[in-house]
């Protein structure tokens, strides 16, 4: 098993998520996602991981995105994706894709993790 962990170690559910991956005698690839943001090509394979829109993976009670002025309409996944990449503090945590099966889970709450490892 192949895992990536989008992660902010700031942020307990990211950590709990974390928590549990390990717990299963799993190691993550950890991808410090505030900090080696992901491209906007990126984002959209996320998103198809997940079955979700683009705009599935916004975290809107950010202030970033509550003020934001340069918001794309949010049924365009590619400008979405790109808004993003410039905006990372607004992408939903922790999201952990598993390479192997080219599934993904949110980690909102932590437990979701369980479907990638069984």
């Amino acid at each position: 098993m192949s895992l990536t962990l989008y992660h902010n170690p700031r942020c307990s559910k990211s950590r709990k998520t974390l928590e549990i991956i390990r717990d299963s005698g799993e190691e993550p690839a950890i991808v410090l996602y505030l900090d080696a943001t992901p491209s906007a090509a990126e984002i959209l394979g996320i998103a198809q991981q997940l079955g979700i829109a683009v705009a599935g993976l916004l975290r809107r009670s950010e202030n970033a995105f509550r003020n934001a002025t340069d918001l794309p309409d949010l049924d365009d996944d590619v400008a979405l994706a790109g808004w993003l990449e410039a905006h990372p503090i607004v992408i939903e945590r922790p999201i952990v894709v598993d390479e192997g099966s080219g599934k993904a889970v949110i980690g909102r709450p932590p437990e979701n993790v369980i479907a990638l490892l069984s």
